[in-house]
């Protein structure tokens, strides 16, 4: 665009405004003001009457440059995707927009499907690169589906005919349109999932085709059950796992490997998890992705957490398996249990003194039922996962397990720890912790890299916490009656550990003895008030006094966060590219600037690239979880808690609304703060609320420094009586 027509459009905007003020009164909330351009013309400066219809706005249009036909044409955004405006989208526009007339969706996807079946390599190119940005457009997309626009997409690619980029932009059109949700995957035939197949196993294929081809066998599995079944007939294991060391395709391979895992049957998942395991799956990820030379994207770290989800729900069915105190095999690895603990070699005696010992051990290994400690563990959960974590440790941890169980049965001060009981509470609190038998939350990214480090990960995971729990109950001298405590203690250790994510099972072990429980003792008081030291009047009475200036700090700090900007994932489905935009406040506090970026920006976002904008005057209100209206849109989305806790909306003149996915919880209460504050309202997050506790903790403190050591009384002190004469004093004159 010139800058003659950029002057023009100031002008133009400029003299608005002078008419308005001159009218003092404001502007109708139906009127729109917009340049629309047209190749080889000069732009046309309007005033779009919302309450009018669109076909008679684009004639007005079409007559401003003696067109015929308007019907033929329509209007798109000039900027950013560039999308059709349709009736139920022209309410987006805003003041100062850029429109462009172009051919209508039915004309362009009529011309593009004659285009794609040319003869002419060079023209059928062209054709296919304009498809493939279209084709994210839903209105363009409805009119080229039904003109058979995918089956033709699809012969194309059964031909086997297109290489490279006309292949590319092929694939491409073909993904943006299936993920509209218009047509089923059912549909798909078997040829072209077998063409489709082909690319994955080739040794040698470009890999903007291999990303297309992995992501359209993604969307295969994750929506059709019956295509799940062809797919995994036509792709291996070990073909995906070979393009791990390919960083371009690494997310796309191991998104096809989480959805071909999450999709296969129950009583095909331990097979899979057993070839994964066989293909050094998991090496292969530490070595190329967690350790590689490149940093984890968002999309990554989540594809990571998804597979790092499924392995532990791997353990789900022997969680919710309780013993059968008939079964003799699993009696047997109790007797395994016992003999390990006190036996050397088989023990030769009598029935009746065998069984009158093995109560005597049983209860020194901790159970709670000393005669039959098979019940034990017929709750669920933990169930059987409880006595095979135990059997793992007995074995390939012996003298550990040794160790834990004798200096706690020669014990005979009520203090001896309870291995069987603590080993059954403590699988069962791991299962919490790590959301055993959940599904994966869709934009979570809370994987460890510990757990990628060993082939037993979550075995050794409790053979570390076991040795915790033991070494937490004897620093805290506890009984079986502070079992309960023990166990919370223990929970606060391991949760303030995986929360600094060690990289390995040893730094884990590293962590976990830097946190002792008179470091936990230490931390908590660190964390609150004392409440018997600061309940007194008085400072109570400092505490209210402080807090005005400690919210206004708190304000400026989230204002400012405001002011240097946030990064938003846009809403979608996350098998296309990820789309990101921009949000950030002016620096006098009274608008907002946002827009759309190609990439994730690294540092500030100028507000030049920023192309929309909203005052904050017209801003009504800020709504956030189930009340934002993207919310009540994406059904899909309303089950998941994760996304619903961090999304929020800015409603604003005249019935409009922007609305946010926060990236994680942090962002979301430092935005949702700053609106707040921004329209004079109480910023009531829990991040508000934390940061208040802690810098009036720390304000207090300072200002209570000189009086340490000296108790502060409940009342001020007494005033004393007035002297009977006043002869001490001393007259200067």
């Amino acid at each position: 665009m010139d800058s003659g027509f950029l002057v023009a459009l100031s002008g133009f905007s400029h003299n608005c405004v002078v008419r308005e003020k001159t009218a003092a009164m404001p502007p109708p909330s139906d009127i729109v003001k917009v340049a629309i351009e047209w190749p080889g013309a000069n732009a046309q400066l309007m005033e779009i009457d919302q309450k009018k219809p669109l076909s008679s706005i684009i004639r007005e249009v079409c007559d401003g440059w003696s067109l015929s036909g308007s019907e033929q044409f329509a209007l798109r955004y000039a900027d950013g995707p560039q999308l059709y405006i349709t009736e139920q989208s022209r309410s987006e526009i805003k003041n100062g927009t850029i429109l462009r007339l172009a051919i209508s969706p039915a004309r362009a996807a009529r011309q593009l499907l004659d285009r794609i079946q040319s003869h002419g390599i060079d023209a059928r190119l062209e054709a296919l690169k304009e498809l493939a940005k279209l084709s994210a457009d839903p209105t363009f997309a409805t009119e080229f589906i039904s003109m058979e626009g995918i089956g033709t997409l699809a012969r194309l690619v059964e031909s086997g005919t297109h290489f490279g980029e006309m292949l590319a932009f092929t694939l491409t059109a073909f993904l943006e349109l299936m993920d509209h949700g218009i047509v089923s995957w059912d549909l798909i035939s078997l040829s072209f999932i077998k063409q489709i197949a082909s690319y994955v196993n080739q040794p040698m294929v470009d890999v903007s085709i291999l990303q297309r081809s992995l992501a359209i066998l993604e969307s295969m599995v994750l929506n059709s059950h019956s295509l799940y079944h062809r797919v995994a007939q036509e792709i291996t294991v070990g073909q995906l796992i070979g393009h791990l060391s390919n960083q371009e395709i690494q997310t796309y391979a191991i998104a096809l490997i989480n959805a071909l895992f999450l999709k296969a049957p129950e009583d095909r998942r331990q097979e899979m998890a057993s070839t994964l395991a066989q293909k050094h799956l998991r090496s292969i990820i530490l070595n190329h992705v967690i350790r590689g030379n490149r940093p984890i994207k968002a999309e990554m770290a989540h594809q990571l957490y998804v597979l790092q989800v499924l392995t532990f729900n791997l353990l789900e069915e022997r969680m919710m398996t309780k013993m059968d105190p008939s079964d003799q095999a699993q009696r047997d690895i109790i007797f395994e249990l016992r003999r390990i603990a006190f036996d050397g070699e088989n023990d030769s005696s009598g029935t009746e003194k065998r069984k009158a010992m093995y109560t005597k051990d049983y209860k020194m290994l901790g159970f709670t039922n000393h005669v039959n400690p098979a019940m034990d563990f017929t709750q669920t959960p933990p169930g059987m996962l409880a006595l095979d974590n135990m059997l793992y440790l007995a074995k390939l941890h012996q003298d550990t397990y040794i160790r834990i169980v004798l200096e706690n049965s020669s014990r005979e001060d009520k203090h001896e720890c309870p291995f069987g009981r603590c080993a059954i509470e403590l699988t069962r609190m791991l299962c919490e912790i790590l959301q055993v038998g959940e599904l994966p939350n869709e934009g979570c990214n809370d994987y460890h890299p510990m757990f990628f480090t060993h082939d037993r990960a979550w075995e050794e995971f409790f053979c570390v916490c076991i040795q915790l729990l033991n070494k937490t109950w004897k620093e805290m001298r506890a009984t079986a009656e502070d079992f309960n405590k023990v166990m919370q203690v223990v929970r606060e250790q391991i949760t303030r550990t995986l929360a600094m994510k060690p990289s390995s099972l040893d730094q884990l072990k590293g962590k976990l003895r830097g946190l002792s429980y008179s470091e936990i003792l230490r931390l908590r008081q660190s964390e609150r008030m004392s409440q018997d030291d600061f309940q007194s009047p008085p400072i109570i009475e400092l505490r209210e006094r402080i807090q005005p200036e400690i919210l206004e700090l708190i304000k400026q700090q989230r204002l400012n966060r405001l002011c240097e900007g946030s990064c938003f994932r846009k809403l979608g489905n996350r098998r296309r590219q990820e789309k990101f935009w921009f949000c950030r406040l002016s620096l006098n506090h009274k608008v907002l600037h946002y827009g759309d970026l190609d990439e994730s920006p690294q540092g500030e976002v100028p507000f030049e690239l920023l192309t929309d904008k909203i005052p904050v005057s017209d801003i009504k209100s800020v709504v956030t979880g189930k009340d934002c209206p993207h919310m009540k849109e994406k059904s899909a989305l309303k089950q998941n808690k994760e996304v619903l806790e961090q999304a929020f909306s800015i409603l604003y003149d005249p019935d409009e609304n922007l609305n946010f996915v926060a990236p994680n919880k942090y962002e979301y209460c430092i935005w949702t703060d700053g609106l707040c504050a921004l329209l004079g309202r109480e910023m009531g997050s829990d991040l508000t609320r934390s940061d208040l506790d802690t810098l009036i903790s720390m304000e207090m403190k300072l200002r209570l420094l000189d009086l340490e050591n000296i108790t502060i009384p409940e009342a001020p002190p007494p005033v004393p009586k007035e002297p009977s004469t006043y002869n001490f004093t001393y007259n200067y004159g």
